[in-house]
Parts: structure tokens; C-alpha cells; sequence
């Protein structure tokens, strides 16, 4: 299990991390998100023993990182956002570098290599220099090179940033078969929709805390239920809105595009009495279910990242004007 437990770290006036609690599990695809600022890389170095906090503890399992910081380095592949400068060297001696960097060598290690290439895609490229490849050609040699060594836990830092469509969609096929090999993945993102039907994990950073963490499915049902319903009406909205207006779980009500929305804080079996007591007074109510929840959404929602623009918009205990 990778563990943070109520990491600091400032740098200078700016904090960075601010009491960082957030756990991993052993096998985990866990994406960590979160805007520009977060504290999001600086996690990740202190995860890799780059970094050291001010105050708090980071785990890998049996061991704090940074504390033995070569044995570290056995445990752990790193992708980062972009991949180092090595213009002259081919795409076979890069990989053979690295292969000497972890010790590795002989028949067996030449497989590795050769098996890594062939997971990006890139063993017909060996014999090509480093600068000659496209910028998604090195990110996925980046990510072979991280696995030379078979590390149990692969950490990745905005690997797809900058990626071309197609190039981001190849890198997710590689993730998703990666995580059935059992390592451990720990990426950080802030484009939430190419992650979210892969991960089985979610944290999601801001400004040095972290706002929400769970299972996806947990998460996601969570979006489903705080998002509101959608009241489309055939005809006039103004029996519709009195009948909602006195109901104590309608927090709020807005309009758009002829719908009304509200935020409701009732169960689905209130839901159905709301609906009922509806269609009872006479309100002819043609469709009536929650807005589909997105990760997307969530995220723009837990970071304050935007000013909800739903039309007009009136509080539950306002006057409604006729519609």
C-alpha cells in the first residue's frame, strides 16, 4: 500500500501540499486529479523520494520513502511528463542504458527489452535515434523504459499532456493491460474523461487537500446522486413550480431550455411521491429523471473551478414568476 498521512510541504510562502492524507491499494489504477497548482507533481516526487516533506509521513508499503532511496528505486518505474533529453542516442541504447542503470544485463534482460518494445508498439523503431521520434513515439518509449525492471509500483505524471487523440487512446489500451499485471498505478491527470472507464480509483487534489477519494463506481454513483432532476413540462410551468415550491427537499429551482431543474435531496422513493403528487395536481409532466453525473462535472464542482450557468435560477423560497 502507498499511505500519505497528513503531509506538508511548502515551498517558501506557497504550500503545496497542506495536510495531504490519501491512500493506495496494492493493485489499484489510481488516478490522481486535480487542477494546475494542486500539489499534484509534488506528491508524486515525494512518493519517488525527490521531495521530503516538512512534516507528515509517506509509505510504501514497509518502508518510508526516501529513507532508502536506492532500494526505492527497485520498487518503483516513473513516467514522467516528458521524457529526457537523449538526441543521440538510439532507441535499443536507450533501453540498454537503463537496463545498466538497474544492473540488468544478458539474454534474459534482451527479452525484457524486446518485450517492452513490442507492448508500445516500437520494436520496428529500434535502430532510429531518439530525435527522430514523434512526441507520442518517445512518451510510450518513456514508458517502457519505466518498466524495464519490472517495478511493483508505476507511477505516472500526466503521461498523455500534449498527446495527440489517437496517440493517448493507444496509451490507455497499454494502462488497461497493464493494470491487469497487478502493479500498482498511481497517475496523475487533469483530463478526467480519458481516465475515468479505466481507473479503479479516484483522488481528487486541490490546493494542497484532497476533496474526495473513493472507488470509481463509489464516486460516480455519489455524482449521480447530487446532480438534479429534470422536469420537462408540456405547456405552462407555473402549477408545476407552486407544487415544487412547497415541498421541504426541493433546495432549489432553475430553468433551461423550458425544463425546470431542482435539487432534491429526497431518496428515489420520495422522488416517485414527488412525481406522484405532480402528475395529481394536474401538471402535465412528460419526462421527470436526474441529470447523468460525470466525473468531469464533479471535478469542476470539488475545485471551484467554475460559476454554475443554468439560465435563470430562483431559490426554493422565492416567488416564482408565471412560466
Amino acid at each position: 500500500m502507498i499511505s500519505f498521512e497528513n503531509v506538508k510541504k511548502s515551498y517558501g510562502h506557497v504550500t503545496a501540499l497542506d495536510g495531504l492524507t490519501m491512500h493506495v491499494e496494492d493493485g489499484a489504477l489510481y488516478a490522481l486529479v486535480g487542477p494546475n497548482g494542486a500539489g499534484k507533481t509534488t506528491a508524486l516526487r515525494m512518493l519517488l523520494g525527490l521531495v521530503y516533506p516538512d512534516s507528515g509521513q509517506v509509505r510504501i508499503d514497509d518502508m518510508e520513502a526516501g529513507a532508502d532511496v536506492r532500494r526505492l528505486k527497485r520498487r518503483i518505474g516513473y513516467v514522467p511528463d516528458r521524457i529526457g533529453a537523449y538526441p543521440n542516442l538510439r532507441v535499443s541504447e536507450y533501453m540498454d542504458f537503463f537496463a545498466d542503470c538497474y544492473d540488468l544485463s544478458g539474454v534474459k534482460t534482451k527479452r525484457q527489452i524486446q518485450m517492452l518494445l513490442d507492448l508500445v508498439g516500437l520494436r520496428d523503431r529500434q535502430g532510429q535515434y531518439m530525435d527522430s521520434l514523434s512526441r507520442g513515439m518517445q512518451q510510450k518509449l518513456s514508458l517502457a523504459r519505466a518498466l524495464i525492471h519490472d517495478p511493483k509500483i508505476l507511477v505516472m505524471d500526466e503521461p498523455t499532456v500534449d498527446l495527440d487523440p489517437a496517440t493517448r487512446f493507444e496509451f490507455r489500451q497499454i494502462l488497461a493491460s497493464l493494470a491487469d499485471s497487478e502493479k500498482t498505478i498511481l497517475i496523475s491527470s487533469r483530463t478526467l474523461t480519458e481516465i475515468s472507464d479505466l481507473c479503479t480509483d479516484i483522488g481528487i487534489l486541490d490546493r494542497g487537500r484532497l476533496v474526495m477519494e473513493g472507488k470509481i463506481h463509489e464516486v460516480l454513483d455519489r455524482v449521480d446522486a447530487s446532480n438534479p432532476i429534470i422536469i420537462s413540462i408540456a405547456g405552462n410551468l407555473s402549477s408545476a413550480m407552486q407544487t415544487l415550491k412547497h415541498d421541504r427537499l426541493v433546495k432549489s429551482i432553475s430553468i433551461r431550455d423550458k425544463n425546470l431543474l431542482i435539487t432534491y435531496a429526497g431518496s428515489q422513493k420520495e422522488e416517485s411521491a414527488l412525481l406522484r403528487r405532480l402528475i395529481e395536481a394536474g401538471v402535465p409532466v412528460r419526462g421527470f429523471h436526474r441529470e447523468k453525473g460525470d466525473l468531469e462535472s464533479l471535478f469542476l464542482q470539488l475545485t471551484g473551478a467554475r460559476e454554475e450557468r443554468r439560465g435563470t435560477y430562483y431559490e426554493a423560497e422565492s416567488d416564482f414568476p408565471e412560466g
